[in-house]
């Protein structure tokens, strides 16, 4: 056996006698488990054993795993194996190696149902709603609390955001907007041409864009753009327990850091709605030109008998209310963030989610509203 010097094993008057000595530690690991499985395989139901440890000078966390696979191997029938001579420095790690795998397994949860799965889905929907009314109230309340103290509201912050919202997204929105009314004209021109109606490709692309697509278009870049980043600050602000010292030093999270960035979306989703639908127009006007052979000052004039004041309205009307869920939402979930960044990412990706969700409900109310007041 080789390096027997490091564990002896002998039967003796019923008894089995187990001498360990040497260094039991990672360093001589193979020898060790070689001869912790012939001793076990040689000697499998040893009943009383006896094992003296007061040879081993040096032990490390593998040597005492492979005492502690030796003493389970042979504590069968309630009878354990006498331990003793093991020197006390390493006796906490022999104990600590005793612990392990005796832990209670979680019980398997079994699949649930479609109904649990429904059920769940309600209740955590249910308990997001209740939240967001929470949030709503509580930021009506700061900004009532700062209209009846105009001095402690951060205008320079808000002024901040308006830049970072609004101006510096407009060249996206204007690129965004620009290919979705190129793409409304060529497919308006490409279908009406079966039936000779090129010339209501105009009327399509003018009430499609400032009634519905415009609005609803930058409104959802919003939310990916802007209403993420508002989630991702927030929440790392979470994370580095910045909200807390705010609130440790007097001042509500709301006032400071809520407000001034739903009141900076309000401000710039309008603009930009305005300004994306305008670059809309723009391009239906040009593939109307260059696919359709109609020319921008027959496309103007037919745009001008196609809309009225009334489509303009009906877009614009519905872009502040559309950036307050934005803000709303976006600054909830960054306010929930957790420690971790697991839960960043996931709050981020919720915020996106719920805002485009929400954005898309509320065009859908506004549709049926206006519709009803015939405007």
């Amino acid at each position: 056996m080789a390096n027997a010097s490091l564990l002896d094993v002998t039967p003796a008057d019923g008894r089995l006698m187990v001498v360990g000595r040497g260094l039991w530690t990672s360093d001589r690991a193979d020898d060790l488990e070689h001869l912790v499985d012939e001793a076990t395989s040689a000697h499998p139901r040893a009943g009383n054993v006896d094992i003296d440890l007061s040879g081993i000078e040096r032990m490390d966390t593998f040597g005492a795993l492979l005492l502690e696979r030796l003493r389970r191997a042979w504590a069968v029938d309630g009878v354990e194996p006498e331990v003793r001579g093991l020197k006390r420095r390493y006796r906490v790690l022999l104990e600590e190696m005793k612990r392990t795998g005796l832990e209670a397994q979680p019980p398997v949860r079994p699949h649930d149902s479609i109904l649990e799965r429904v059920g769940r889905e309600v209740v955590s929907i249910s308990i997001d709603a209740m939240q967001l009314l929470n949030f709503i109230g509580a930021s009506i309340a700061a900004g009532l609390r700062m209209m009846g103290r105009p001095r402690t509201f951060r205008f320079t912050a808000m002024v901040n955001q308006v830049d970072r919202v609004g101006f510096r997204a407009v060249p996206i929105i204007i690129l965004i907007t620009f290919l979705i009314g190129c793409i409304l004209a060529q497919q308006g021109i490409f279908h009406f041409r079966r039936f000779g109606a090129d010339i209501y490709v105009v009327d399509m692309v003018g009430v499609l864009v400032l009634r519905e697509l415009g609005v609803l278009i930058v409104s959802i870049m919003i939310a990916g753009r802007s209403g993420s980043a508002y989630t991702a600050e927030l929440g790392s602000m979470r994370m580095r327990e910045e909200v807390d010292a705010l609130r440790v030093m007097g001042f509500d999270p709301v006032e400071i850091l809520v407000v001034p960035r739903i009141l900076a979306l309000i401000i710039a989703l309008p603009l930009l709605t305005f300004i994306g639908s305008m670059s809309a127009l723009i391009g239906g006007g040009l593939v109307a030109w260059a696919y359709g052979g109609i020319a921008p000052d027959v496309f103007i004039d037919r745009l001008k008998d196609a809309i009225s004041i009334d489509h303009f309205l009906v877009g614009m009307i519905k872009a502040p209310f559309m950036a307050a869920v934005i803000g709303l939402v976006a600054c909830l979930e960054g306010l929930s963030v957790g420690g971790s960044a697991e839960s960043l990412g996931n709050h981020t990706t919720k915020s996106v989610v719920q805002s485009i969700f929400l954005v898309i409900v509320m065009d859908g109310v506004f549709a049926m509203f206006f519709a009803s007041i015939d405007m």
